[in-house]
């Protein structure tokens, strides 16, 4: 029990809280604390009966049973894997902008949940957080099942059929990638390659209730190369050439 604490303490903050609702509110409904009838997203509910709750359960529950334990268990290691290296990789040392980066896909993903009636929302929130790190990482070679070895941006589709297989639907995998291609496009590949305007920036609240840290360590991912080439670029236009130097942390 020990060696279990330790590991459950030493999974990052934000993912530490997620993956532990995602235990917790399945095993609500499954014990029948809650009657699961409360918890899945139910647009007349939400919108007429003011149960706004909904949306939120809806991330966090998943209706686990004989027919359903394997997929539940598949992506809630998806969720530990992909989201604690997204946290420590990338938004290391910035847990306020990796807060802002779940809120974006969840509200995009609650919006298209009521537009088309989707009544469980864990699986998309998963897989726009695992798309964001694929394209973070995108030449980066994962490994699959059987030994299977690919480029890391093809990761999502891969699970997306393999979701299939086991699940017999691909649609939550589909809004999912979706939404972290939003996310990824309008945080990224615009500003940076494409030399548009940033439309998202994490308020400021957030920076008041998760300050940035100083001190991690990266490594599981950043920007692609391109992208901090054009957004250095972009920072030189605007500055007098005073000769060459070196920014904290680059190598």
């Amino acid at each position: 029990m020990s060696d279990l604490g330790d590991w459950f303490r030493s999974i990052p903050l934000i993912t530490r809280y997620w993956f532990a609702g995602s235990i917790a509110v399945p095993l609500i409904g499954k014990l029948g604390l809650i009657s699961p009838v409360y918890l899945f997203l139910w647009p007349d509910a939400f919108i007429n009966r003011f149960q706004i709750w909904r949306p939120i359960t809806a991330t966090f529950f998943f209706p686990v049973g004989p027919g359903t334990g394997f997929l539940y268990l598949v992506n809630l290691y998806f969720l530990y894997q992909y989201s604690s290296r997204l946290e420590t990789g990338a938004f290391d040392g910035r847990p306020a902008d990796y807060m802002f980066m779940l809120l974006f896909n969840w509200i995009c993903i609650v919006i298209t949940g009521l537009a088309m009636d989707m009544q469980l929302l864990m699986i998309p929130l998963i897989m726009s957080v695992l798309y964001v790190w694929a394209q973070l990482n995108r030449d980066m070679i994962v490994s699959f099942w059987f030994g299977t070895r690919f480029k890391a941006c093809y990761l999502p589709w891969v699970i997306l059929g393999f979701n299939y297989i086991i699940g017999g639907s691909v649609i939550n995998e589909l809004i999912g990638n979706l939404v972290g291609h939003l996310y990824f496009f309008l945080m990224f590949k615009y500003p940076m390659d494409l030399g548009g305007r940033n439309f998202l920036s994490t308020p400021q609240f957030l920076y008041r209730w998760l300050p940035n840290r100083r001190g991690g360590v990266s490594g599981f991912g950043i920007p692609p190369a391109s992208m901090r080439r054009a957004a250095e670029d972009q920072q030189g236009a605007r500055r007098h050439n005073w000769g060459q130097g070196f920014r904290l942390g680059d190598q």
